[in-house]
């Protein structure tokens, strides 16, 4: 059974990981959309700070390199 913290963790990465997608999806049909660009710029450091590697193991890079491929195929 999933204790009540991880499901709180695994949650906020959830939704950081659905920012960062919806975000990249705006930027690829519309590159100068600056709302996405601060969106993509706050959810990349928050898979970089402490805060993130205190919820997850998996590392901030490979999830943002994933990502990327998911929405762009590179």
């Amino acid at each position: 059974m999933i204790e009540p913290y991880e499901q709180l963790a695994n949650a906020i990465i959830l939704q950081a990981v659905k920012d960062y997608r919806d975000a990249l999806k705006k930027i690829k049909n519309c590159p100068r959309y600056e709302p996405a660009k601060g969106t993509i710029a706050e959810v990349e450091r928050f898979f970089h700070s402490d805060c993130y590697r205190e919820l997850t193991s998996i590392d901030g890079d490979f999830l943002i390199t994933k990502l990327r491929m998911e929405v762009f195929g590179e």
